[in-house]
Formats: structure tokens, sequence, C-alpha cells
């Protein structure tokens, strides 16, 4: 829990200083940025080394940082984050401070998001149905992300936060189970 809130300190941070209109880096650019340094830092065990190592030298990941940064065409307001992260021995939350910043950037822009499991890929029209019912019953933006998961055997099954709508085949099978066995 405690990670959790330090994740969140540096998350609020960075969007407070994105936000504003003179950073000239929008804050969902910003998200994706650190997704690619963070994809980086995952792909490459050695830059992963260098960097969470403590017998590594601060100048050292500095440099390693700066030059990843410019490959990638990151933002000097990004790559600053990360400076900060790494002096403050913080770059082994980074996934969490991601997920933290998006979760704070939805939240600024009215936007829940959802996971939806189906038994088979979903068109675009029932994608399009389903967000719009998703964004009636949450009174906000929905984003979906959607996984095909052949065991619900029919139907779809819904996460919003802690939230969870099963309207799977599997789903139903299990609850008439349960009753089955409580009346039992």
């Amino acid at each position: 829990m405690p990670n959790l809130a330090v994740a969140n300190q540096y998350a609020k941070a960075l969007l407070d200083a994105v936000a504003k209109p003179s950073s000239g880096i929008q804050p969902e650019d910003a998200l994706s940025q650190i997704e690619q340094f963070a994809e980086a830092l995952k792909s490459s065990h050695e830059f992963h080394t260098i960097l969470l190592s403590p017998a590594v030298q601060h100048l050292q990941k500095t440099h390693a940082i700066g030059r990843i940064c410019d490959m990638l065409g990151i933002h000097g307001y990004v790559k600053n984050f990360l400076f900060i992260v790494t002096r403050h021995r913080r770059l082994d939350l980074l996934t969490e401070i991601r997920q933290r910043f998006q979760a704070l950037l939805d939240e600024s822009m009215g936007l829940v998001r959802a996971g939806v499991s189906a038994a088979q890929p979903l068109t675009p029209d029932q994608q399009a149905a389903l967000e719009g019912v998703l964004a009636r019953i949450t009174g906000k933006q929905v984003r979906c992300g959607y996984t095909v998961d052949a065991s619900l055997i029919g139907g779809a099954a819904v996460r919003v936060g802690s939230t969870m709508y099963d309207g799977s085949v599997r789903g139903q099978l299990e609850g008439l189970r349960r009753r089955l066995t409580s009346e039992a």
C-alpha cells in the first residue's frame, strides 16, 4: 500500500506539470511516452540492470535515460520526470506510476475504463452498443479493452473498476449451480 501512495504522488505531480498549457505536451502524449520508456526498460535486460542497480552511479543512469529518451523522441518534461524518479530510486515503481497517471488522467477527463471478456470477438456495432449501455450505467464516457475468452461459452463479462457484470453463459450456469446447491 505505501508503494501505491508513492506512485500516486509521482503520477499526480506529472499530471499537474503536463496539464499546464505551457508544458508543450498533452497528458495523453506523456502517458504514451512513459509507456514507450517502460517497454524499452522491460525489453532490454542490460538497460534494466543499469537503471535499477544501486551499484551504478546516478550520473551514468541519467546519461542512459537521456540517450534512450532522445532515441524515442521523449519530451523534455517526461525525460526530466524520469530523471527525478531515478534520482529518488523509484524507477521500480514505474508500472504503478503509469497506472496511477492513467487513472488520474481518466478521472480528470470524466472517463472510466472497462475490461470486456467475450466468448468470441465482438463486432464494431456490438462494441458500440455495449459502450453505450455502460455509459448510461456509469454516467461517464467509457473506454473498453476487449479480450476473447472461449471458456465463457457465450455472452460477455464486463469489469468496471471493482464492479463485475457477468452476462456470460458460464456465469449464468454457475449462478444456477449455486442456487441449486444452496436449496439442497
